[in-house]
């Protein structure tokens, strides 16, 4: 099997997170940007088809490491939050206690089980419909939307209502964004490109430099609240990291809402917000099966990356942000900072 090598070098405009000011790269001699698909030759044609199969193989795999990393790292801040008063330990303790109830009641779905996982709660299309039938969704040209599986009923209204679906590389490993449009889709295969094998069959992608304003951001929580706007993910940090690059590239700001759909149960009252950090994502509105509720949240929403939080193992792993870092210190002249080291799974080599 062939790997198809996509590259993608236009010249960026991006706002400084450190200074404020506006940093122009029109002028930077552009670096190609690489990610990896899974595809094969067409005997037929002689072209090149995409291997859906593989590429399905390949993200579980993946999938299956980071989540057994993700379950190292909680039990190790969990055990020393006791001693050290780690500032990590509280979300993990309050992950687990959700994901212990949803297993226990049975509340979740497929896949499971739904630790370090943004779960897959039942009633995940009634809650679907609850955020379908909201007016900043149906007034939406443009949806950004996590890959997530209880969010695949969000990815459907957004496609089969005519709207533009944004949605991430799960993990930002081989991408960035793709953006979906019906138009370019039959009726037959809108239900397959709200999966992740369908966003990369279908979907176009697209780079830093892409002019886009997205409407409204619906994100996966784990645990959030519902009086402050408090929301906590699985623990990896990508919902964060996917907000600040959409924030430089001028896609959205303060007034973009920002949307989650949840299980009653995943509502909580004990995520302390003054224990959260500046990178973290609040939440606006939130719908459950049974409800939906306007936060009014009080909490600032991150206006950027903040390099000083993002460990030098994740850059290495997430090409388009090593390819941001060094374009703004190139044109600023100021090498950013860096957050403290994690422990993280190497780098996934794509089969050839």
């Amino acid at each position: 099997m062939d790997s198809n090598i996509i590259r993608l070098s236009s010249p960026i405009t991006l706002k400084h997170t450190l200074s404020g000011k506006t940093v122009h790269l029109h002028s930077l001699p552009t670096k190609p940007f690489n990610f990896r698909l899974h595809c094969s030759k067409s005997s037929s044609s002689g072209g090149v088809s995409f291997d859906g199969s593989a590429f399905e193989a390949e993200r579980l795999r993946l999938d299956a490491r980071a989540r057994q990393t993700m379950a190292e790292t909680s039990r190790r801040e969990i055990e020393t939050g006791q001693e050290d008063d780690n500032p990590k330990a509280w979300k993990w303790v309050i992950r687990k206690r959700i994901w212990d109830l949803m297993e226990a009641r049975n509340i979740a779905q497929n896949p499971r089980p739904v630790h370090h996982r943004i779960p897959n709660f039942v009633g995940a299309a009634a809650a679907a419909k609850n955020l379908g039938g909201l007016e900043v969704f149906r007034e939406a040209d443009c949806v950004k939307v996590n890959p997530d599986s209880p969010q695949k009923q969000v990815r459907f209204l957004t496609l089969s209502g005519g709207k533009k679906l944004l949605t991430p590389q799960p993990r930002l490993r081989t991408g960035f964004f793709s953006v979906l449009e019906s138009n370019m889709l039959s009726p037959n295969n809108i239900d397959e490109a709200c999966t992740s094998v369908g966003v990369a069959k279908y979907g176009r992608p697209i780079g830093l430099d892409e002019k886009i304003k997205v409407d409204i951001i619906v994100i996966g929580s784990v645990a959030v609240d519902p009086k402050t706007g408090a929301r906590l993910g699985k623990g990896e940090g990508f919902a964060e990291l996917e907000y600040g690059m959409l924030r430089y590239m001028g896609a959205i700001d303060d007034s973009t809402p920002v949307v989650t759909s949840v299980h009653d149960c995943q509502l909580v009252d004990d995520i302390p917000v003054e224990k959260l950090l500046v990178h973290d994502v609040p939440v606006d509105i939130i719908c459950t099966p049974t409800q939906v509720i306007f936060t009014n949240t009080a909490i600032p929403k991150p206006q950027g990356i903040y390099w000083d939080k993002l460990s030098p193992e994740k850059l290495g792993q997430i090409q388009i942000l090593r390819e941001l870092k060094s374009r703004i210190e190139r044109e600023t002249g100021q090498k950013l900072p860096c957050g403290p080291s994690e422990k993280l799974p190497p780098t996934a080599r794509r089969r050839r």
